[in-house]
């Protein structure tokens, strides 16, 4: 069969079917969409590089977005990169695979082979170099450096990108099975959209939802340093960024729709695998922080996962809790490669999309982070002292250095629980009853009974040290769960556990 994956970039998974008419046309109603779909990091890097293994972070140690913290860094390459699953795919299965877009954010970085380097499992590359743009980027093109500009009929990557992907599909082998990825920029900032969409959504603004613009009482301190009411100017900057946002989409719409019509013309499209899904969400006023990610919250950490295929139904809702580390073993599966010979902690999908019964699924997964802040102060904030980043004028802040957590999101049929601890001098414990509180506004880590505190706490240091199958086992609220108390008291005391950086 064809695979084929778009990676929307940094999306807000509230916002889908408006921009993305066709989209949900072609895909979702024709397939299924998992509305429990998460990323174990909320940041670009991290996240694509689980896509890619299949691991979660404190296993492919990728912490951030610099190479300091290995993103595309020569340790990376040499670690990781050969055991993609592309990789896997292209060596192992005979696929003929394609990337176009963004690769992962420092991809291209001279200290790591520039834009020569081209990872093993693509025979097409076709790659950003560094972050998000719109215009005036560079491309590798099989190794080889390819400068754009800014005249929109040649050079707008959205559209560039479409292009190089209709072209892989005329003349790609018909003798292989295919696999591609197209990761668009878009909707990343800087937010260029195509010109005949600067005038759409004029009259949209970011949701009002019941968390917006609220002050983020009994969460950790980098939440509760947010200025209570938002500025004027920050109101506007942000309902101006999701406008625009939205606009970028409506690119990517067109790119999907390209793609698909161009399977079906080409008698393949009941033969392919299709997947749509992003790198992590983002935030828009919640909890009065402007605009980024990297928070532990559903609106930073839930994305987008819609899928049709061979024997996939239309119109499918399923509500397992799924990951982007379950992309690539589900891949795999798909290709007919045995997972049992990979290091991956995700689990295949391929039973949940074929509809299958009885299927024995996880009810919880590991949400790990380490924050980024700056030694020196930040001369727009000098009243937090060092160790913070991404400040906004006012004084916001949206990252520190102990802005570093890890979380148990469990989903089962009693419970609908996230359990956080952060690494900070308060050790601070964040607990959310998203059942009666979807907002996350009230944490419930000083109300809520005892003897769930500590299994929670033990199940986050069993996931915090997994690895392969490790990984896959049963969640506090399962009933093949074992709690062996003894093993919590050996070495950490409850609410006392410290995930350094030697872990993540």
């Amino acid at each position: 069969p064809g695979i084929l994956t778009f990676l929307a970039d940094t999306f807000l998974v509230f916002s889908f079917q408006t921009p993305l008419k066709k989209t949900n046309a072609l895909i979702a109603q024709m397939g299924i969409t998992f509305v429990n779909a998460y990323v174990p990091s909320a940041l670009c890097c991290p996240s694509r590089a689980s896509i890619l293994t299949g691991k979660y972070p404190h296993n492919h140690h990728v912490v951030n977005n610099t190479l300091e913290g290995n993103c595309s860094s020569k340790l990376w390459q040499k670690i990781q990169e050969p055991y993609t699953f592309p990789a896997l795919l292209k060596a192992m299965c005979g696929y003929q695979t394609f990337f176009a877009g963004k690769y992962l954010n420092e991809y291209g970085a001279e200290d790591a082979g520039g834009v020569g380097h081209v990872p093993p499992g693509w025979s097409f590359w076709y790659a950003l170099e560094k972050n998000s743009k719109y215009y005036n980027y560079t491309l590798s093109v099989n190794g080889k450096a390819r400068r754009h500009g800014e005249n929109y009929s040649v050079d707008y990557l959205t559209d560039v990108l479409a292009n190089m992907s209709l072209d892989f599909l005329e003349y790609k082998s018909n003798f292989e099975p295919f696999f591609m990825m197209i990761a668009t920029p878009a909707p990343h900032s800087p937010w260029t959209s195509a010109p005949q969409y600067t005038k759409s959504f004029q009259n949209v603004s970011a949701p009002r939802n019941s968390n917006f613009n609220i002050h983020g009482k009994n969460k950790h301190w980098l939440i509760r340093q947010a200025k209570t009411p938002m500025t004027n100017s920050s109101i506007q900057f942000l309902d101006d960024a999701y406008r625009k946002r939205w606009q970028t989409l409506l690119s990517v719409d067109d790119l999907i729709e390209k793609l698909v019509k161009k399977l079906e013309a080409n008698g393949e499209l009941d033969n392919t695998y299709i997947f749509y899904t992003s790198d992590n969400g983002f935030h828009t006023g919640q909890f009065s922080l402007p605009i980024d990610k990297r928070q532990l919250y559903e609106f930073d950490i839930k994305v987008p996962l819609l899928v049709r295929g061979p024997g996939i139904k239309p119109n499918q809702i399923n509500k397992m809790l799924v990951a982007n580390i379950d992309l690539g073993p589900t891949i795999l599966d798909i290709a007919g490669y045995d997972l049992n010979k990979t290091q991956m902690d995700g689990m295949s999908l391929l039973p949940l999309l074929r509809g299958e019964k009885n299927v024995t699924w996880r009810s919880d997964f590991l949400v790990e982070y380490q924050g980024e802040g700056y030694n020196g102060s930040d001369p727009t904030c000098p009243g937090l002292g060092p160790g913070v980043t991404h400040c906004f004028p006012d004084c916001v802040c949206e990252d520190s250095y102990n802005n570093t957590y890890a979380c148990v999101r469990t989903l089962s049929a009693s419970w609908d629980l996230q359990y956080c601890e952060f690494d900070d001098r308060e050790v601070f414990v964040e607990v959310y009853n998203l059942t009666a509180d979807p907002h996350q506004i009230n944490n419930i880590a000083k109300t809520i009974d005892q003897e769930i505190l500590e299994k929670m706490n033990y199940r986050l240091m069993m996931l915090q040290s997994c690895s392969g199958a490790t990984c896959r086992t049963p969640g506090v609220f399962d009933p093949g769960y074992r709690f062996d108390p003894r093993l919590m008291f050996s070495n950490h005391g409850l609410r006392a556990r410290r995930f350094s950086a030697q872990v993540l």
